[in-house]
């Protein structure tokens, strides 16, 4: 199974690599997004500050549905679906290797988003462990959900527009819980965004787990 999942995110991450569509695209709009925040706040730099955790992990979450679509519309075209269910790699492989791609472009997104934040938001930053941790745990509930719902959608010809009303409301717990998290990390009080790391972590848990069960049947209506 881990065999299979590196492989497939090997060749997703190739493919990113060659197409540049995370470098040429979706960066750019995740700096836009922080950057328009920073104009409709800006005579507010103290409201900007305080907000920033959130508007961080708002720009992040409308930036993986752009990553989750891309990842599946890449196994749309010229018979790729139908290759990837007949190439005998093991379904909770090709979930796995998914979401570690997608988890891999997030957490480069996350730094730059991290450098945005700093300079635009004036932000300070504290509680280094916390903010590492819950930059994971939430990287990986994001990927996994986005990786289950991303193949149900894929099957469907509006699945544009029914991946954000599906994954968004489902992912409103890592919305709360790592937006809680860096406001404690920030304001140097990391004891209190322990126990929303705790609820990521189980979030994330139960993703991948519902995840890799699923994702064969799921696969074959793709």
């Amino acid at each position: 199974m881990f065999r299979d999942a590196a492989l497939v995110a090997a060749k997703d991450l190739r493919l990113e690599a060659r197409s540049r569509v995370a470098f040429n695209q979706i960066a750019p709009l995740a700096l836009v997004i922080l950057l328009l925040f920073a104009f409709a706040l800006d005579p507010a730099r103290g409201v900007l500050a305080r907000a920033a955790p959130g508007l961080f992990w708002v720009a992040v979450l409308l930036c993986a549905l752009f990553a989750v679509q891309r990842a599946f519309a890449i196994e749309s075209g010229d018979g790729r679906s139908d290759a990837l269910r007949l190439s005998g790699l093991d379904p909770a492989g090709i979930f796995l290797g998914k979401v570690a791609a997608i988890a891999l472009e997030l957490a480069a997104l996350e730094v730059l988003l991290g450098l945005g934040v700093a300079v635009l938001y004036d932000a300070s930053f504290g509680g280094w462990v916390l903010l590492v941790a819950t930059g994971a745990s939430a990287t990986a509930a994001i990927a996994a959900a986005g990786t289950l719902y991303g193949v149900l959608a894929a099957g469907l010809r509006v699945r544009e527009t029914l991946l954000p009303l599906l994954l968004l409301p489902v992912l409103a717990p890592v919305l709360i819980g790592s937006t809680r998290a860096f406001e404690a990390a920030f304001s140097g009080v990391p004891a209190d965004g322990w126990p929303w790391l705790g609820l990521l972590t189980l979030f994330a848990l139960v993703y991948l787990v519902a995840g890799a069960l699923a994702f064969g049947s799921l696969l074959e209506d793709m």
